[in-house]
């Protein structure tokens, strides 16, 4: 029986943007799904020249209104946005368009202002105003930091290792490489699998760190990385019907 593939949903959406204060329509933006709705938001001031604090959004497939995005601690991929989809921003629109030059603000001046990001951030306590969250957030980081330094030290270079990343089906291969990349923030496992599903030899960004043909190696975070007894797959035609 073949193995099952998982799919995972692109970490990315291409949407349309277009707003109540003309008939313009901005093609083709692409936006993380990860993003939260004040985030994305704030992205959209400079394309419409509304407000973060105070503009609404709506989804649209086509002209039907799918729902709207009103929570604004929410991911954007929480909503059923898929590609092609269109956001509709509606708002009074006090800032400036972004084909009219733009005035510059004082920090003092931008702090008055409460339709300002900052300002709805603050009365929100989200973002980085959000002491709690960014607390966790930190901490999260750190015991993940941890665990992948206890998972790195513990693993032997030629183990056998199943790697389930995003967007790519479960692979077996064999750990080549352990630690710190070049440029990178982290540690790494480099893994040579059993079957040409990699991205590279076992070099990154023209230094070496293990031997392998080119697409069988990958470099991999430890958190994809199961450590076990996964001896190589063997194909024969009675496998097939």
């Amino acid at each position: 029986m073949a193995p099952m593939i998982s799919v995972e949903v692109p970490d990315t959406v291409t949407i349309n943007i277009s707003n109540s204060q003309n008939d313009t329509i901005s093609f083709e933006r692409k936006y993380s799904r990860s993003l939260k709705i004040y985030e994305f938001k704030a992205k959209l001031e400079p394309i419409t020249g509304g407000s973060a604090g105070t503009m609404r959004l709506e989804l649209y497939s086509g002209e039907r209104l799918v729902c709207r995005l009103d929570g604004d601690s929410q991911p954007l991929g929480s909503y059923p946005i898929e590609d092609g989809m269109r956001v509709h921003v509606i708002d009074q629109f006090p800032c400036l368009q972004e084909n009219v030059p733009k005035f510059e603000l004082s920090l003092e001046e931008y702090d008055k202002k409460e339709d300002s990001l900052r300002s709805f951030l603050k009365k929100n306590k989200l973002g980085k105003y959000n002491a709690e969250e960014m607390a966790k957030q930190e901490e999260e980081r750190k015991r993940q930091e941890e665990e992948d330094r206890q998972k790195v030290d513990g693993t032997a270079i030629g183990a056998r290792c199943r790697v389930t990343a995003k967007n790519n089906p479960v692979r077996l291969g064999t750990v080549l490489y352990k630690g710190p990349l070049d440029g990178k923030p982290g540690l790494f496992f480099g893994v040579k699998f059993d079957e040409p599903l990699g991205v590279n030899d076992g070099t990154m960004n023209g230094k070496r760190y293990f031997d392998c043909g080119p697409k069988y190696g990958s470099f991999v975070a430890p958190k994809a990385v199961e450590v076990g007894d996964f001896p190589p797959e063997e194909f024969s035609l009675d496998d097939e019907l």
